[in-house]
């Protein structure tokens, strides 16, 4: 596994963590706690898969309501709170990464939500994940 695909899963659990434990994002020292998370679940990670982790994790969470608002836009049928948690913080890294990481590929950050999501999710997770992110994608280059 890549370093950039273990960031990525990384990140989904600590997101999937935050979400769940339904903590007010506003208040959450990230730097602090991501070390925390890290020291429990990054053992043997090398120092750019670390930096990816931090970029993802603290993007997500500075951009949550703008991604949130795309997602709610963009996902048919579907409302944000509604969503598996799983899927929801896939869709929440791909969109940061869309939105903010131009030396990544929109394709490239779909694929890699695609099969984390086939990883960690349900066996609907792939294409719901893909349809949603495929609609954004045309938008954002628009």
């Amino acid at each position: 596994m890549g370093d950039r695909r273990k960031s990525r899963e990384l990140a989904l659990q600590a997101l999937f963590a935050l979400d769940l434990n339904k903590l007010d994002l506003n208040k959450i020292d990230t730097p602090s706690q991501m070390d925390d998370f890290l020291e429990q679940h990054g053992e043997g990670l090398s120092e750019s898969t670390r930096l990816f982790f931090l970029t993802l994790v603290e993007g997500v969470l500075e951009n949550r309501v703008k991604i949130d608002l795309l997602l709610d836009q963009w996902a048919k049928n579907w409302k944000i709170s509604r969503m598996p948690a799983v899927d929801r913080n896939i869709m929440r890294i791909a969109v940061f990464e869309i939105l903010n990481l131009p030396d990544i590929p929109p394709s490239v950050s779909i694929n890699e939500a695609v099969e984390i999501g086939k990883k960690f999710g349900t066996r609907d997770s792939g294409p719901f994940i893909n349809g949603v992110l495929d609609r954004i994608k045309v938008q954002h280059e628009a």
